[in-house]
């Protein structure tokens, strides 16, 4: 019996996660198979009511579901209770529908893979305040940070996240401190999607090492990694965190950890069109 899972968002035919998946699928022999799901957000909760008893093993979720995820579930693990947001959804036979959060694992694997970086005691900025921002403040909390400000367009919605951690919440326009005190920038906004204007950072305030990273991976190198890259400042890349959260959704899905030995970068910055 052929084992289906997939991931679910809107647009969702930009995403690796597929490919990654797919990868390990067969490098682990399994009967299996990982699809996309391109789902408008009011027909969000319809197809994932759909998916009770098991029509399919789990779902990854994306933008701009994850906050809706959270919702749909009948048992909540404690780190997207902790995030108020779910990347991922799993259908057990009975009808129960677990959400967790593995983007804040993704997160810290990336920052330590790629800029040998730790946040405890250290000061985050974070820019968005939807689901994405959510999973950050929370795998941000959870590793120690000093203080995270969340710089997002609307006050309000920033302000929502506070509850979740050492949080300052701030706009745009008087978001000067958040920048001068910040170890790390972390972009949770889908800005720069696509090859399109990035978040408008001001990446020349910050200080000499600050990392900066953008959960964006398509393109690989986005407006504010090349920015950050001509300042000098150790980048990130979205890719990174997206294999990064992979590895516990395929073990939640699969019951197996991935095999580490298959190049799933190689592979995605090959459908990239990006040189490793």
């Amino acid at each position: 019996m052929t084992i289906r899972a997939g991931v679910v968002g809107h647009p969702v035919s930009h995403s690796l996660s597929p490919l990654i998946h797919t990868a390990w699928i067969k490098a682990a022999g399994l009967n299996a198979e990982y699809g996309l799901f391109d789902v408008p957000p009011d027909d969000f909760a319809a197809f994932i009511a759909a998916q009770r008893g098991g029509v399919l093993l789990g779902v990854n979720v994306t933008v701009p579901h994850k906050e809706a995820a959270l919702a749909c579930a009948t048992h909540v693990r404690l780190a997207a209770r902790a995030a108020g947001a779910a990347n991922l959804l799993l259908f057990e036979a009975d009808g129960t529908i677990i959400a967790d959060n593995t983007d804040g694992l993704g997160l810290l694997g990336a920052l330590h893979e790629q800029a040998v970086f730790s946040v405890k005691g250290k000061t985050a900025t974070v820019l968005g305040a939807g689901g994405a921002a959510r999973g950050a403040v929370a795998a941000l909390t959870d590793a120690g940070a000093a203080r995270i400000w969340v710089v997002n367009r609307t006050l309000e919605r920033a302000r929502a996240l506070e509850g979740l951690g050492p949080v300052k919440a701030t706009g745009w326009i008087k978001s000067t401190d958040a920048f001068l005190e910040a170890d790390v920038v972390i972009n949770a906004t889908t800005l720069g999607l696509g090859g399109g204007p990035g978040p408008h950072a001001p990446l020349g305030m910050t200080q000499p090492g600050c990392v900066v990273m953008d959960m964006v991976y398509r393109p690989l190198e986005t407006q504010l990694l090349a920015e950050a890259r001509r300042l000098r400042r150790p980048a990130v890349d979205g890719l990174a965190m997206l294999i990064g959260q992979a590895r516990p959704s395929f073990a939640a899905l699969y019951g197996r950890d991935p095999d580490l030995m298959v190049d799933v970068r190689g592979l995605a910055l090959k459908a990239l069109g990006e040189k490793g």
